[in-house]
């Protein structure tokens, strides 16, 4: 599972209220035995703020994950960069989304189809079948190499070039992820908190429990 921790456009006390929160959930999460990895941040405008950062779950007990919901995180405190402001809601938003798929890769999952080679390299090229597609069935990708002499070099070469395109498709999917991702950014709700979190020393004053629809 990864969760965002976003502060959406807020000012400087949503960012500090996001480097806060973090803190907070990591020593949550050791508690419960759950590892809390950061795969990325973006720094606030204030040094040790954050504007987001993205966590990786991992957990030995998937119902351990099960109470870690989408929704805002309301922080109740005066501003410290703004002592005579009258605002005191500082609102950030959590949102959970599932690992997204990874293609795996292996040459269990292929199977070859021997071809004749076409192009220069005399009558040898028309009379062997040196030349080899592979076909990725899980996905029906396929890759073909015809250049090599021999078949089983150009199985090799075809069999390399199917493993970047499993890589490519990967890299397509984790990049259309994260797009949607930073899209949350921009839709942080102002209400219903799960959790009040209340003064400087960042105290959990109410939590919602519930159970996150599967």
């Amino acid at each position: 599972m990864w969760i965002q921790i976003s502060s959406g456009k807020g000012p400087d006390e949503c960012e500090l209220a996001v480097s806060l929160f973090l803190e907070a959930f990591r020593k949550e999460c050791n508690k419960k035995d759950i590892k809390a990895n950061v795969l990325a941040a973006v720094p606030g405008h204030v040094t040790g703020n954050l504007q987001s950062v993205l966590l990786s779950l991992e957990a030995p007990d998937d119902n351990s994950l099960n109470e870690i919901s989408s929704g805002t995180i309301l922080w109740v405190c005066t501003s410290p960069y703004r002592p005579n402001h009258r605002r005191k809601n500082w609102f950030i938003n959590i949102e959970v989304f599932e690992h997204p798929d990874r293609l795996s890769f292996s040459e269990k999952d292929v199977r070859f189809e021997s071809m004749r080679s076409s192009g220069p390299g005399g009558q040898n090229v028309n009379k062997v079948e040196t030349a080899v597609r592979a076909f990725h069935l899980p996905t029906g990708l396929t890759s073909t190499a015809s250049e090599e002499r021999s078949q089983y070099m150009n199985k090799k070469l075809a069999l390399s070039r199917l493993s970047n395109l499993i890589k490519a498709k990967n890299d397509e999917c984790f990049s259309n992820h994260k797009r949607v991702m930073w899209m949350q950014h921009n839709t942080l709700e102002r209400g219903n908190p799960l959790r009040v979190y209340e003064g400087k020393e960042f105290r959990l004053k109410q939590m919602v429990y519930f159970e996150r629809n599967r």
